[in-house]
C-alpha cells in the first residue's frame, strides 16, 4: 500500500529519504513475498535505497537462515536493514556480524530511564561501543526528554526516535 501511495505522490518520493518498514516472521519466511517485493519495486518505480526494512531481533535469530538470504538478496538491490528491538531478546552481538543490518534500533526499555539507571546507561554504552566497531547505525527508540538526548549523543548514538524529536 505505502509502494502505491508513493508512486501516486512523487514529489513526496523525490524528497524522501528514507523510509522504514516493518516487516513480519511470516513475509521473510515467504519465498513469494521476496518475488512479490522485487515486482512492486519494479512496478511503481521505488528506488530500493529509499526503503529500510525492519525485523525484530528475535525473529532475525529465529528464522536465522531465512534472515540473511532475505537481507543479503535486497541489500543488492540497495535496500537498508534495521534490526530492531535489539536487547530484548536472544542479544547475541555475534548475530550483529552475520546478520549484515545497517542500522540497530536499541529498545526503549534502556532508553527511558538512562539518566537515572547505571546499567542502562552501561547496556547502551556496549552496544553502541560494538555497533560502532561492527560500522552499524545506531537509532535510540522512545527518546522523550532533551537531556536523555544529550546523554545519547555523549555515547555517541547515531539517531534518535520519540515523542521529543516528533510526534509519530
Amino acid at each position: 500500500h505505502y509502494f502505491v501511495w508513493l508512486h501516486g505522490h512523487p514529489e513526496h518520493l523525490q524528497k524522501l529519504g528514507t523510509a522504514s518498514i516493518n516487516l513480519s516472521t511470516e513475509s521473510i519466511g515467504d519465498k513469494s513475498f521476496s518475488e512479490f517485493l522485487r515486482n512492486i519495486f519494479n512496478e511503481y518505480a521505488i528506488p530500493p535505497e529509499k526503503i529500510c526494512f525492519e525485523i525484530t531481533e528475535s525473529m532475525a535469530i529465529t528464522h536465522l537462515d531465512n534472515t540473511h538470504n532475505f537481507i543479503d538478496a535486497f541489500h543488492k538491490l540497495g535496500c537498508k536493514f534495521a534490526l530492531d528491538d535489539f536487547g530484548t531478546g536472544f542479544s547475541s552481538y555475534a548475530y550483529l556480524k552475520e546478520l549484515q543490518v545497517d542500522y540497530l534500533k536499541i529498545d526503549g526499555i534502556f532508553i527511558r530511564n538512562l539518566t537515572d539507571d547505571d546499567v542502562s546507561l552501561a547496556m547502551v554504552k556496549s552496544i553502541s561501543d560494538v555497533a560502532a566497531a561492527i560500522g552499524i547505525e545506531t537509532i535510540a527508540e522512545f527518546v522523550e526528554t532533551e537531556e536523555v538526548r544529550q546523554k545519547l549523543i555523549e555515547i555517541g548514538i547515531t539517531y534518535s526516535q520519540g515523542y521529543h524529536i516528533h510526534k509519530p
